[in-house]
């Protein structure tokens, strides 16, 4: 069964007051997660260095519209011809990450690159919800919502799962595996890509 938006969950675009709301939530969904915390392995250079992270790797969702909040959960997407800032990842790699680390972070990087469509593709770098808001459907109603999007313009989209127990729920939105990404000591993660389904009007957001 494809899931539909909860239309009782008000999903609004992210403006510049509440940059820091979606950031801070991110922040709080990512504490545990495998990739976050092999790049952040102690609490205080996780609190001090993942929102800098965030910022430059999914940050070009705040300019260009297309970061969506409710409530306590958020979701930073890249619309097609979009990509993370560069220059400012690897700077805030470089002052936030331990040293020894570093080196393996970039080179999985450079494997994460190399599984991005070449067609044009809406991008999901981040989408986390609050640890005391998870499980009743926060996540699914913020993919449903550019899910659509992705429909109207009949364009696939592409994200990483960071964390095992997330895939699950890619997949019921349509996403399919298609392949690991892994370098060094890091943990896996997964490449999932979601072609586009057949629209409906009255599925579809506007931005």
């Amino acid at each position: 069964m494809t899931p539909t938006i909860d239309t009782s969950v008000s999903i609004q675009t992210v403006r510049a007051p509440q940059r820091e709301q979606a950031i801070m939530i991110l922040t709080a969904a990512f504490a545990s997660d495998p990739i976050a915390r092999w790049a952040y392995p102690d609490a205080a250079s996780y609190l001090a260095g993942f929102p800098s992270f965030t910022r430059a790797f999914a940050g070009r969702a705040f300019t260009h519209n297309t970061a969506f909040l409710t409530g306590s959960a958020a979701a930073l997407w890249l619309p097609p011809g979009v990509e993370p800032d560069t220059a400012a990842l690897v700077a805030c790699v470089q002052q936030t990450v331990p040293p020894a680390l570093q080196p393996e972070l970039f080179g999985l990087m450079e494997e994460m690159s190399r599984f991005h469509p070449f067609e044009p593709h809406w991008y999901l770098p981040m989408i986390g919800t609050d640890p005391v808001y998870q499980g009743i459907g926060l996540g699914s109603a913020l993919l449903a919502h550019t899910l659509a999007l992705c429909d109207r313009e009949r364009l696939p989209a592409y994200l990483e799962s960071s964390n095992p127990r997330n895939i699950g729920l890619y997949e019921r939105h349509g996403f399919v595996r298609s392949g690991v990404i892994r370098h060094g000591t890091s943990p896996m993660m997964t490449a999932m890509l979601r072609r586009p389904r057949p629209w409906t009007p009255s599925a579809s957001p506007t931005r």
